[in-house]
């Protein structure tokens, strides 16, 4: 597995990633979903046999805050320590700030996983998140 920023976009690998998880709200507006990438602070890709196994995807000013807005892995390339490899690539480009934040569906793997790697509930840090909805 190879991981690298992701400078070049390309629109077929990318929706087809977003398609193999699912995320219908992002191919459903390729348009959109290019626009994000090229404004957000850091985009990192894991490579396997020249082909794109996964990404993540941070927004925010870099300095204080940093907010993991996509992590994604092909299904069939899923529990290899990918999603993993790449949070763990994050987490040390932005060693230094005091929040980096995430939100995520509500199952305990998501849970356990998120939590194996030191995050925790923000109910459980006395917080809580709101979302316009």
């Amino acid at each position: 597995m190879d991981i690298r920023e992701y400078r070049e976009y390309k629109a077929e690998d990318v929706l087809r990633l977003y398609a193999s998880v699912g995320w219908t709200a992002y191919t459903d507006d390729p348009a959109a979903l290019e626009r994000g990438f090229r404004h957000s602070l850091l985009v990192l890709a894991a490579w396997e046999d020249g082909e794109l196994a996964g990404l993540i995807r941070a927004v925010g000013d870099g300095a204080t805050i940093v907010f993991i807005q996509d992590i994604l892995v092909a299904p069939e390339r899923q529990r290899r320590g990918i999603g993993t490899a790449l949070l763990r690539a994050v987490l040390e480009r932005f060693n230094g700030v005091r929040q980096i934040e995430l939100t995520t569906d509500d199952t305990p793997e998501t849970a356990a996983f998120y939590r194996s790697l030191g995050f925790a509930d923000f109910a459980g840090l006395g917080c809580r998140g709101f979302m316009l909805d």
